[in-house]
C-alpha cells in the first residue's frame, strides 16, 4: 500500500508566502486533532549552525506549535548536541544560540530543551538488533511519550547525500556516544602532497586527534606551519566526525566515502527504526526551501544553493516524505549527481524500505 505524502508548492522565497502555505497545509491534513489534553509533544529540530541562516524558520515553527495548542496539548521544541565544535556542543551554548536565533518560548510560543543534557551524554542505552550498530544511546523521553512531529529542512549533505527527515532523526535524536559509532567506520586521511600545514584542522578537531608530523619533528615541538611537512590524524582517536574535512581548504584530508558510505546508510535507519518504534503517533514536515548543498550543520549564507524552492511536505512516513523531496528536486535532472553530492540516499532508500521503515511508493497529494 502507499503512503501519502502530502504536498504544496511554494517557489517564493517571501516569508509570508511560506507561512500562509503552511497555515493551508495543516489545514487540510489536520494531522493534531487526535492529541490529547495536557499530552507533551515534543518536536524535534535542528537550529543550524551560528553561521546558518537557511534553516527552518522560527517563524514557521510558531506556526505549527500554535495549531498543536489549539488541542490543550503541551509542544516541546528539542535538539541534541553535536560532536563537533562550534555553539551546539553542548548545551549552554546551544541554548543561547537557539535564544538569539528567535527560538525562545517568548518567539515560538514553546520551550526548547536539549535532549541529552548539559554535555551531550546523557540518555538511556538500548541494544538494538542491527548488523552495523549493536547499541544506542537516546535521550530519556523517548518510550515515555506517544506522538513525534520531526521538522527538518531539506538539504544536501556530505555523506548521505540528502539530509531530510530520516537524517533528522537517526543523527539528531541520539546522545554524543551514539553519533559517534553512526561515524565510526569513517576514518579520514591527510594527503601528504596537500597538506599546507596551515594548523587549521589541528584547531578544529574535538577529538585532538590531529597533529603536526611526528616522525618527522622528533623533538615534538609545537605544531610550526614552518617547518612541519603535514598534518597527522591519529586513527585510535578519531572519531569520524568529519570536522576536519570542513575545515580544510586545500582538499588535503580525504575519506574514502565508497567504502564507508553505505554502512554510514544503514546506520542511520537501524537507528531511526528502532527510535520511531518507539512512538505511537508520527508526523514528518520537511521545508524544501534555500536547499544548500551543505547539511544546516556546515552552511551559511554564501553556500551554494542547487535546487529551486520546492515547498512543503508532509507525511506520517519518514522514508516516503524524503523520497519525495529527492524525487521533486531531481524532476528534471539529477541534480544531486550534478552538484557532486553522493547517492547515498538511494542506499538508504533501499534498505529503509526492506527494514520496514515505511515505503519508497508514494502518493503525492497536491494541495
Amino acid at each position: 500500500m502507499k503512503s501519502e505524502v502530502f504536498f504544496i508548492e511554494v517557489k517564493p522565497s517571501d516569508p509570508e508566502a511560506r507561512r500562509n502555505a503552511l497555515q493551508k497545509l495543516l489545514e487540510r491534513v489536520n494531522p493534531f486533532s487526535d492529541y490529547k489534553k495536557d499530552e507533551f509533544i515534543p518536536l524535534k529540530l535542528t537550529i543550524g549552525d551560528s553561521q546558518c541562516v537557511y534553516n527552518v524558520h522560527p517563524e514557521l515553527v510558531k506556526i505549527i506549535v500554535s495549531e498543536i495548542k489549539k488541542f490543550k496539548a503541551k509542544p516541546f521544541l528539542f535538539d541534541t548536541n553535536v560532536i563537533y565544535k562550534g555553539e551546539r556542543l553542548n548545551a549552554i551554548d546551544h541554548l543561547a544560540l537557539a535564544q538569539s536565533k528567535g527560538f525562545g518560548y517568548t518567539k515560538v510560543g514553546a520551550p526548547f530543551i536539549i535532549a541529552d543534557g548539559a554535555f551531550g551524554q546523557d540518555g538511556k542505552e538500548h541494544a538494538i538488533d542491527s548488523d552495523y550498530i549493536k547499541k544506542i544511546k537516546i535521550p530519556s523521553f523517548i518510550g515515555s511519550l506517544d506522538s513525534l512531529v520531526v521538522l527538518s529542512h531539506a538539504t544536501g549533505h556530505i555523506l548521505s547525500g540528502y539530509a531530510g527527515a530520516i537524517k533528522n532523526i537517526a543523527m539528531g535524536m541520539v546522545s554524543k556516544p551514539s553519533k559517534q559509532v553512526q561515524h565510526s567506520s569513517l576514518k579520514p586521511h591527510v594527503i601528504e602532497k596537500k597538506c599546507t600545514s596551515c594548523g587549521c584542522c589541528i584547531k578544529i578537531c574535538p577529538a585532538q586527534a590531529i597533529s603536526s608530523d611526528t616522525l618527522r619533528s622528533p623533538n615534538k615541538a609545537p605544531f610550526d606551519k614552518h617547518k612541519a611537512s603535514h598534518a597527522v590524524i591519529d586513527q585510535t582517536k578519531c572519531i569520524g566526525c568529519g570536522e576536519c574535512l570542513s575545515a580544510c581548504k586545500f582538499d588535503a584530508v580525504f575519506i574514502n566515502w565508497s567504502e564507508d558510505h553505505d554502512v554510514f546508510a544503514k546506520r542511520l535507519i537501524d537507528t531511526a527504526h528502532f527510535i520511531l518504534s518507539k512512538f505511537k503517533n508520527k508526523l514528518f514536515i520537511t521545508f524544501g526551501f534555500d536547499i544548500t548543498k551543505e547539511c544546516d550543520c556546515i552552511s551559511t549564507k554564501n553556500e551554494l544553493i542547487f535546487s529551486e524552492n520546492i515547498g512543503i511536505l508532509a507525511s506520517h512516513d519518514p522514508l516516503a516524505i524524503d523520497k519525495a523531496m529527492v524525487d521533486l528536486v531531481n524532476s528534471d535532472k539529477d541534480l544531486f549527481k550534478e552538484t557532486g553530492l553522493l547517492d547515498t540516499h538511494k542506499t538508504i532508500f533501499e534498505y529503509g524500505r526492506k527494514k520496514g521503515l515505511g515505503n519508497t511508493d508514494y502518493i503525492l497529494v497536491k494541495i
